[in-house]
């Protein structure tokens, strides 16, 4: 090949490079960091008039409002059939592979699944809305271990069951019981075994899924309880602050994974708590509070951090609320719009926000700016029944929506005419 022919080659190669989608997998709930982003770049900036393309979608998953984990070509659900609870395994066009059961589900109050699968290595992790915290081989399915975290370190469940999932830290694996001197508690990812509990920290869990803080090579387990906002050593289970604010009393339900960047904290809870900034210090063992918001009160749909600003949908006072960007320095209301009188979920990526009304079913594609909420498309999620309350997910160029009994995968590559 002479230099024009390979000039022209490089060329040709950085075109296509540049359109392709970079996969990244989403392992657990809220995607690789637990943040709502996805790294992926490559994706549709606007979709066709009736939505991006429908790949499959499979129905039979029973009731749930479990999002997916995609990891090593496999995608797993969780959803209730009868009253028992079972873990779903398809490959990535939507064929099934296995299913098994973990026990009993939550079947009071909007009852179904609500864990998202936590895959780590070749491990697969679920945490019933029961209390039970399951391991499961992620190829196979076969049963590794299981503990009934409720009975065996004095929690009670809550009004609307366990809505959590599991948290890896090393060779651990944290959940929130909310028993005696076990608010937090690590078993041994391998074995069940404890490792360590939350010793002097007694506060009942509040359905929030923890998240891991690593700074100055401390990893802290920051969470909302029933009352407080907490940080725990991720080694000795030490609490190393908490405190007692607006967003952690009334009616304790606190869904919300806590947001983390550059040595700040974010927490928010619906119900008109609002929410709330820490600056933790170079250590990570204390935190000043550096403002509060009423505007911004997360019911369960997440929030995602963007060049600055933080984007979500308020609880609004009953339940239907508008979505709203905030400045992440000083917490100051850039925008509050409404779209459908309606709150929901969020996600991140390639620049766009996935928006998804928890009522109509409705799926936008929103511009992450902090001057307007402007939907560049949307369409509507007909398939499947009850509440749109599972949190949308992307995987190598896919976009993922759980309704019900079905789940549905959409093409969202921006492919080269």
């Amino acid at each position: 090949m002479n230099s024009i022919s390979n000039i022209v080659a490089l060329f040709l190669t950085i075109l296509l490079t540049g359109s392709v989608c970079c996969a990244d997998d989403w392992p657990q709930f809220r995607g690789p960091n637990r943040d709502g982003k996805s790294a992926e770049t490559g994706l549709l900036q606007k979709w066709p008039e009736a939505g991006p393309k429908q790949l499959w979608a499979v129905e039979g998953l029973g009731i749930g409002f479990s999002s997916v984990a995609v990891a090593d070509g496999l995608i797993y659900t969780t959803g209730m059939l009868g009253s028992e609870g079972f873990l779903f395994a398809y490959d990535l066009n939507g064929k099934f592979q296995w299913k098994v059961s973990y026990g009993p589900e939550w079947s009071r109050s909007h009852k179904g699944t609500r864990t998202i699968p936590t895959v780590d290595d070749d491990r697969v992790y679920v945490f019933s809305g029961t209390g039970v915290l399951a391991c499961f081989d992620a190829k196979s399915g076969e049963k590794k271990w299981a503990v009934d975290t409720l009975e065996k370190f004095q929690g009670s469940n809550l009004m609307w069951g366990i809505a959590e999932s599991v948290l890896i830290v090393g060779s651990n694996a944290i959940c929130t019981p909310g028993g005696a001197d076990a608010s937090v508690v690590a078993l041994d990812k391998m074995t069940g075994k404890t490792v360590w509990t939350s010793k002097g920290l007694s506060e009942k869990s509040a359905y929030c899924t923890p998240a891991l803080i690593e700074i100055s090579d401390v990893q802290l387990i920051v969470t909302m309880l029933r009352q407080s906002v907490v940080a725990l050593d991720a080694k000795t289970a030490k609490v190393l602050w908490k405190d007692k604010v607006k967003i952690g009393i009334g009616r304790a339900n606190h869904p919300v994974t806590p947001l983390y960047h550059d040595g700040h904290v974010y927490f928010t809870a619906g119900y008109d708590k609002g929410g709330v900034k820490y600056k933790l210090s170079p250590d990570g063992t204390e935190a000043t509070k550096m403002w509060d918001d009423d505007t911004l009160d997360v019911h369960h749909g997440g929030v995602v951090l963007v060049d600055g600003y933080i984007y979500g949908a308020n609880w609004k006072g009953n339940a239907r609320g508008d979505w709203v960007c905030l400045d992440w320095d000083t917490g100051k209301v850039m925008y509050e719009a409404k779209w459908n009188g309606n709150k929901g979920a969020i996600i991140y990526a390639d620049g766009m926000l996935y928006c998804y009304d928890e009522n109509t079913g409705d799926v936008a594609l929103v511009k992450a700016s902090p001057k307007s909420f402007e939907i560049v498309s949307s369409f509507r999620i007909t398939r499947g029944s009850g509440k749109h309350w599972a949190h949308p997910a992307i995987s190598d160029g896919r976009l993922y929506i759980r309704h019900g009994d079905v789940l549905m995968a959409y093409d969202i590559k921006n492919e080269m005419p």
